[in-house]
């Protein structure tokens, strides 16, 4: 049984691809010739040129995968990490994905992917950040190698970033993808961690005439202070507020501010690695006072200082592994059951996109713990729990075409026609949705039906 969504004819595909296929091999020779066209972009956009310096960007597929490149920023798939999807991309398709989760200034973000049956192909991992309360388009910050598969990016500030998956034109399959949000600086007390910060971020302070701007990090008196990045010592010294500081300027230009140490063990000009001891805990400065504590802050050129619990704080990383059948990724189900929810996000309690009556077909686009994330007849997208589907295999009845009429590739009328269906014909139904039924034509073909 045939049920693929291509709306192209079996021989005109093969010699699209052919072309396709002959053209990518000639430009390719050498591995890195493609992407040695032009010194300075991505691998995204080096590939795109190559594309249109070949003029298949002109081809259906080409106008195909440039438009996916789109799509998967303009219609992301809303995502809560730690995050791990077995999902899949028809090579005969082609596709993208874009994947949209929320930072914190300070976070580290790490992506990384797998692909089953490893053919070597290049898979493009891009990272965007969606600006806030303009209609500007997604800004990208950063890329992986070419033939690299994992990517790694500290937010610069708050707010939605978008991480798109994109393999060659012609390439596919089934995969895996796992994102986690972690720590970008290591904790800078010595055998502590965040839940010895006391005083946090913005707290009043000489009554409420100025701003905490850091966090406080209590700890016995000559505890080590230690180096949270890579970096190098550009200042020690003393101040009237801070007593005895250190500033260290890390790899992505972060000014560390060390405050209230008991003494300094480095020198300006220091190179020093994370974990590297810079001082002792104290309480020098305005905080004679107080117990023994370092303060401890972040700044950025543009932007000043900011909170640093969120580049010191470690969440949970650990993922839930996909437990729903492996052979319905990429494939079709059908829901068993009337008033089956279909969700944002693979949690029960989350927002409801639709509810479904028993054997609604859903295209299977991926695989989340014991979610499927689907795509719904009417073009909607969602995660639904896989216990309340089916594979489609055996139809649920047969039914007598009285009329002649036309296969289509959606429940829709407006819907590109793949074949038609003369009168008399039987054919077994394998799902239903809002007045159309789910046939396979007498040719093989997989399509919808208007019912009379």
């Amino acid at each position: 049984m045939t049920t693929t969504a291509s709306h192209r004819s079996a021989a005109g595909f093969i010699r699209v691809t052919a072309i396709v296929a002959a053209s990518l091999a000639a430009a390719s020779c050498g591995g890195e010739a493609i992407g040695n066209l032009a010194v300075g972009y991505t691998p995204h956009e080096r590939y795109e040129r190559s594309l249109r310096d070949m003029g298949l960007a002109q081809t259906a597929l080409g106008r195909d995968w440039l438009s996916a490149s789109g799509h998967a920023l303009s219609q992301p798939v809303s995502v809560v990490t730690p995050y791990h999807e077995v999902s899949y991309l028809d090579p005969a398709e082609p596709g993208a994905v874009g994947y949209q989760m929320t930072l914190r200034r300070g976070q580290r973000v790490m992506a990384s992917m797998e692909v089953e049956a490893d053919t070597g192909f290049r898979v493009f991992l891009d990272m965007f950040v969606v600006p806030n309360g303009t209609r500007r388009s997604p800004i990208l910050l950063a890329s992986a190698d070419s033939s690299d598969r994992d990517l790694e990016y500290v937010a610069r500030r708050d707010g939605d970033y978008v991480l798109r998956v994109q393999p060659e034109l012609l390439r596919g399959g089934r995969y895996t993808v796992t994102i986690l949000v972690g720590a970008s600086l290591a904790f800078p007390v010595d055998g502590h961690d965040t839940t010895a910060i006391r005083s946090g971020w913005f707290a009043r302070r000489d009554g409420g005439r100025r701003r905490h701007e850091g966090v406080d990090i209590f700890a016995p008196r000559g505890t080590p202070v230690v180096a949270a990045a890579k970096g190098t010592v550009v200042r020690t010294g003393t101040n009237r507020l801070g007593g005895n500081v250190i500033w260290l300027r890390d790899e992505i230009g972060r000014s560390l501010y060390y405050a209230h140490l008991d003494r300094h063990l480095v020198e300006r000009g220091t190179k020093v690695m994370p974990g590297d001891t810079l001082g002792l805990v104290g309480n020098t400065g305005n905080a004679r006072t107080t117990p023994p504590h370092l303060h401890f802050g972040v700044y950025q050129r543009g932007f000043g200082a900011f909170d640093p619990y969120p580049a010191l704080y470690e969440p949970p990383t650990a993922t839930q592994a996909f437990s729903g059948d492996s052979t319905a990724v990429g494939a079709w189900v059908r829901v068993t059951r009337d008033r089956t929810r279909v969700r944002t996000l693979p949690r029960t309690r989350s927002t409801v996109v639709s509810e479904l009556v028993a054997h609604t077909p859903l295209h299977v686009v991926a695989g989340v713990g014991n979610w499927y994330r689907v795509e719904m007849p009417n073009g909607l997208s969602g995660f639904v729990q896989a216990s309340v589907t089916e594979l489609i295999g055996a139809p649920l009845r047969r039914e007598v075409v009285t009329s002649g009429t036309l296969l289509r590739s959606r429940p829709a009328l407006a819907a590109a026609a793949l074949d038609s269906v003369v009168a008399g014909a039987e054919v077994p139904v394998l799902g239903e949705f809002e007045g159309f039924i789910y046939v396979e034509a007498p040719s093989g073909r997989a399509g919808w039906l208007r019912i009379d």
